[in-house]
């Protein structure tokens, strides 16, 4: 065929995807009528992500199944938005990474609302005054985030969803690096760099910021200098991303949690978090853990925290493979339930996926 030829076809293709988009578009519109008559919820991660694995395994390529999910993270995203819009709350400012947490999981049709705290998204989500909340816990480098661990232990609110995503640390600037001999970001940025810029920048001066945002948004006003940050931020200014992935760790990956009023259901592959106080005795923690492990269950994550009701007292954050309906997660939770002062589930959500 020709270059026309071709041209011509991609042409009657689109036409075809725009109406079958519309077709599907009509189909949830109508789903939206039913779910105001009976009051149910509109973001479903479940069913979201059921949607996105089907087609990932009915994908006969070229495109490869990282297109097909962020082709059709957006198409859902923007078919919710007709059924009800979906506000979510993240940790601002705007276009840092907890930003692009947010983004990765509802799409760009949702309305996002940055907040100063962990604390305030807590808030704005319990006061249903937000849909659903977006909220670091923690990273592959720092470990546990403790102020949304510790809000947890006073919130009745769920996991419901979850993410990780790839952190890559940019340097941006409007200048070539020769010329750069200012570095604005967050300590925790800087930290994550120093090898790359005591070998590129050694003489430059390092000023902490409020956030990477700020960080190039002063950048993109100042000759010389540079910030480090996401590629998010680079767009939102303006600025090019003179060096891309200049972290010296490539494992360098943060989990979000999506927090809501609601509860999920199974969808083949999920994980749940508990929170436990146990008992002041000899053993106790062994008889915490024994029970998932008669069970079969695996845990991924135990951490610890302070109670804030008791000096010394602690209670245990767990993460385990598997959803509170089935029966070996079921079974072991009512055991362990005999060994604790207090056990609070946390939630029950679809394992996330790394996103880069």
């Amino acid at each position: 065929m020709t270059l026309d030829e071709l041209r011509a076809r991609i042409d009657a293709l689109d036409e075809q995807i725009l109406e079958l988009l519309n077709a599907r578009a009509k189909c949830a519109i109508e789903i939206g009528k039913i779910k105001r008559s009976n009051d149910a919820v509109y973001y479903v991660p479940e069913r979201e992500k059921a949607i996105v694995q089907k087609l990932k395994q009915k994908n006969k390529g070229p495109l490869p199944e990282s297109a097909v999910h962020g082709i059709y993270r957006e198409v859902i995203s923007a078919i919710r938005a007709l059924e009800k819009a979906t506000a979510v709350a993240y940790l601002g400012p705007s276009h840092t990474f907890s930003h692009m947490a947010a983004l990765k999981i509802f799409g760009a049709s949702a309305e996002f609302h940055p907040m100063a705290s962990v604390s305030d998204i807590f808030t704005e989500v319990e006061r249903k005054r937000i849909d659903y909340g977006v909220v670091p816990v923690e990273s592959a480098m720092g470990g546990g985030v403790s102020d949304t661990l510790d809000r947890f232990l006073a919130s009745d609110l769920n996991i419901i969803n979850e993410v990780m995503l790839h952190i890559t640390q940019n340097l941006l600037s409007n200048g070539p690096v020769e010329e750069i001999h200012k570095v604005y970001s967050k300590d925790q940025s800087f930290l994550q760099c120093r090898v790359w810029l005591k070998a590129n920048l050694p003489g430059a001066e390092l000023i902490n910021t409020s956030s990477t945002s700020e960080a190039a948004r002063i950048a993109a006003s100042e000759q010389g200098a540079a910030a480090i940050a996401s590629t998010l931020a680079a767009e939102a200014h303006d600025l090019n991303i003179v060096a891309a992935g200049i972290e010296d760790a490539s494992h360098n990956y943060t989990r979000f949690f999506v927090i809501g009023r609601q509860k999920t259901t199974p969808s083949g592959h999920d994980k749940t978090s508990v929170l436990l106080s146990v008992k002041d005795q000899p053993g106790a923690l062994y008889a915490l853990l024994l029970p998932f492990a008669s069970a079969g269950v695996n845990l991924t994550r135990i951490e610890s925290r302070p109670s804030k009701k008791k000096p010394w007292e602690y209670v245990f954050f767990i993460d385990m493979v598997g959803h509170t309906e089935e029966p070996a997660v079921k079974e072991a939770l009512q055991k362990v339930a005999e060994h604790c002062n207090e056990m609070k589930i946390l939630g029950s959500y679809p394992v996330g996926e790394i996103e880069d």
